[in-house]
């Protein structure tokens, strides 16, 4: 039994399991194939043009969760330019391009995590999600994310590498952390001793962490219980050793000051660095939404 449900969770693609027939498609885009589609999009973005897309006719689009034509989207209308930072995810098994990416809005920085599905050279599924400040975001230090991370773009050597059932296996214990205990270390998350967290470009655990006592050590670290966290694999890049998550952290995840807003939770793009067993990064990018909103790729 476990055996099927890890042989479907290394198939998932975005809210759908990939068939035999739809994992050979997916096969004929390489990872410089996957990656020109992140491109194409981006520039048509900037160009506030996307008619030019390669996308199919039952094209689906959700923008912070909620479902947009695409030439309705706020990212085609109000975007300026690139920043610079960009991190790919490619996974070339499933036909997902994912990236977290450094936009401008009128020389304003904004953060946006987007996972594409290519079906057969066209587009069918285009997740995004933007935060564009503190507020929105919890946390936005952008000084962080000036270049893609060497932790995140380390090469594994090919004695260190995993299988990719190995390291969606050890990138599920850190949901699995968040609902059943109050440390990883309870659940044998396998963290490497200096493996670090950055949420939107923040410093949260591991070495040199200042952020709140007891952050230097990201498997010790007290963490809360989210007993309504849901997930889903959104993409595993098997030649980089990462396992991209997608996380609704549910009610609770958010800290309500007595006059914000309640009931908020936290939308989250999670990357999983993993080589030689071990967990060495974790880089998140993460929006506030009501937690009664559901993020729109549910299985």
């Amino acid at each position: 039994m476990h055996g099927k449900i890890l042989t479907a969770l290394l198939l998932a693609g975005g809210a759908c399991l990939v068939t035999a027939d739809a994992a050979q498609t997916a096969s004929t885009c390489d990872r410089e194939c996957l990656r020109g589609y992140i491109t194409q999009v981006l520039y048509a973005f900037v160009k506030h043009d996307v008619s030019k897309l390669p996308v199919a006719d039952n094209l689906r689009v959700t923008e912070n969760a909620d479902d947009k034509p695409l030439k309705s989207l706020d990212v085609v209308r109000y975007v300026t330019g690139l920043h610079g930072y960009r991190q790919d995810y490619l996974d070339e098994r499933a036909g997902i391009a994912g990236a977290g990416v450094m936009l401008e809005e009128s020389g304003a920085p904004v953060l946006l995590a987007m996972r594409l599905k290519i079906v057969a050279g066209r587009i069918t599924e285009m997740e995004l999600v933007t935060t564009s400040n503190r507020a929105e975001g919890l946390i936005f230090n952008m000084e962080h994310l000036t270049a893609a991370s060497e932790g995140m773009n380390y090469a594994p050597r090919p004695d260190e590498q995993n299988t990719r059932e190995e390291i969606i296996k050890a990138a599920l214990k850190y949901p699995e952390g968040f609902t059943k205990a109050e440390t990883f270390a309870a659940v044998g998350a396998p963290f490497a001793p200096d493996a670090y967290r950055f949420e939107n470009g923040q410093l949260m655990a591991g070495p040199g962490c200042t952020f709140f006592k007891g952050c230097e050590q990201i498997k010790s670290q007290r963490i809360p219980t989210l007993a309504k966290l849901v997930f889903r694999i959104a993409a595993v890049d098997e030649e980089q050793g990462v396992v991209l998550i997608r996380m609704d952290f549910g009610p609770g995840s958010v800290f309500s000051a007595p006059n914000g807003p309640k009931d908020q939770s936290l939308s989250v793009f999670e990357a999983f660095k993993v080589y030689g067993g071990q967990i060495h990064a974790v880089e998140a990018f993460m929006k506030t939404k009501p937690a009664s909103q559901p993020l729109g790729w549910e299985g």
